[in-house]
């Protein structure tokens, strides 16, 4: 399979992003319109595209560009997985020219994903931090 990383998502793209987010628990709330606005705010987009410009997989960066940057939403769509794309896509994170002087990177998953991005010295020993969330109530209640 031919593939290749895009920065900016089409129209159809964006609609295939909504689609892929409505298959897992996490994401399956947002909407295309939502998903436009997060597209804009986001420092750094990464899509993985097939041959026919279809959206196979995405990622996207929050950052400051030096000091802290937060990978979020590493996605690759079902029927793609387990061929060695979710970790195409996070090589081209970690190693994104934008992020190479960034002094922490940060990203969320589940206890399960935890040893696939070990690989990249990914850890959980994070010392003298705890993380803390404030949710907005009109979020919850989706």
């Amino acid at each position: 399979m031919t593939y290749k990383f895009v920065d900016t998502l089409t129209e159809k793209q964006i609609y295939q992003l909504v689609e892929l987010y409505k298959n897992e628990f996490w994401s399956q709330q947002r909407t295309y319109p939502d998903v436009v606005k997060m597209l804009k705010n986001s420092d750094i987009v990464v899509g993985l595209i097939n041959n026919n410009a279809e959206l196979i997989g995405f990622t996207r960066v929050l950052t400051d560009f030096i000091y802290r940057a937060t990978i979020y939403d590493v996605i690759i769509k079902p029927a793609h997985r387990n061929q060695g794309l979710g970790a195409k896509l996070m090589d081209a994170i970690v190693h994104h020219p934008q992020l190479h002087q960034v002094e922490q990177i940060a990203l969320y998953c589940l206890p399960e994903m935890m040893p696939f991005y070990q690989r990249w010295g990914f850890t959980t020993e994070v010392v003298n931090l705890n993380l803390m969330y404030r949710y907005h109530r009109s979020h919850q209640d989706k």
